[in-house]
């Protein structure tokens, strides 16, 4: 029986001819902008992608030009792969950029067991479920009979959380922490969407709370621990605090961010945390600001992915 471990992600521009692709397919997804029609969709999308094109192509000409998601994403399937014998392939796939689900699914047309692990800790609909339907439709597309099993949101993982925890303490490499703030930034969503019952600031929420506390037993003790919210767009209402708050609030002028929703890098923690953000903390006088890698290709997460991989369940679509 042949299997093979697919990881899903959103994505990220591979080039700067990239980017306009990226912003086009995110903002025609009925999960991201939410509007039932599809050509009064496609005529906003169209607009807010010509609006935001120049800015996003500056943006990112400050990270070379590129995304570093799926370089990151294609290390940590070789990690992963040189770890394990279980599965015959180990590949992944993005949502708004090459590759593409329906690309990559053509090379595993004929396999027996399809594995499907979300590189989401938290579940929204703009993420996990946008993914998986973007999936179905490629499987339906290329008739795929192998059975798919999915493994589910795993931000409640003590193994994933220690993973966390550990990568903080490489960062803060024994500096005295006791007038730092660590603040965990989550990318923000439209409030309408979570009061249309998305779960995602309630899982947020819980991760914060779970993380907290396995920090505090295990004798970190940072002067304080904040969530707040990054990436808002547009005038309507969204998650808060936003990080802008929660760094003009801090007293101390120090700050540790991690970034909560990813679990590799990408524009948002190179470009937004590492720069934007950093501008900001020198301009409010921050003496110490500093941003956690994600776990991106680590040993530690490759491990933790085959072991979650394990207890992935059958869906049906």
């Amino acid at each position: 029986m042949k299997k093979v471990l697919l990881l899903l992600n959103m994505g990220g521009a591979n080039s700067l001819a990239d980017v306009e692709i990226f912003l086009k397919n995110m903002f025609n997804d009925p999960y991201i902008l939410g509007i039932k029609n599809k050509f009064l969709r496609k005529f906003v999308a169209f607009m807010i992608t010509k609006g935001r094109l120049k800015t996003a192509k500056h943006n990112y000409e400050q990270i070379g030009g590129k995304s570093p998601i799926c370089e990151l994403t294609a290390k940590l399937c070789d990690r992963i792969s040189s770890l394990q014998s279980e599965f015959d392939a180990v590949d992944f796939a993005m949502n708004y950029t090459s590759p593409f689900v329906k690309d990559v699914l053509k090379k595993y047309k004929n396999f027996d067991e399809i594995v499907l692990l979300p590189l989401y800790p938290h579940h929204s609909q703009t993420t996990i479920t946008s993914s998986l339907d973007d999936f179905k439709k490629a499987k339906d597309e290329l008739e795929i009979k192998a059975k798919i099993l999915l493994c589910g949101p795993f931000y409640d993982d003590e193994i994933y959380n220690k993973i966390i925890i550990s990568h903080i303490n490489e960062a803060i490499n024994n500096i005295d922490i006791s007038d730092v703030e660590l603040i965990f930034s989550a990318h923000s969503l439209p409030q309408k969407i979570i009061d249309k019952g998305d779960v995602y600031e309630k899982h947020i929420n819980e991760h914060v709370q779970i993380l907290s506390k396995m920090i505090k037993d295990s004798g970190l003790n940072f002067k304080e621990i904040n969530l707040a919210y990054q990436s808002r767009l547009g005038p309507i209402k969204w998650l808060e605090p936003s990080l802008n708050e929660i760094l003009a609030k801090c007293k101390s002028k120090k700050a540790l961010i991690y970034p909560l929703s990813f679990c590799i890098d990408n524009s948002e923690t190179i470009f937004e945390l590492v720069i934007e953000y950093a501008k900001i903390a020198k301009e409010l006088n921050f003496s110490f600001y500093k941003v956690v890698w994600c776990p991106n290709f680590s040993d530690e997460f490759a491990s933790f992915i085959l072991q979650k991989a394990k207890t992935a369940k059958e869906i049906n679509f």
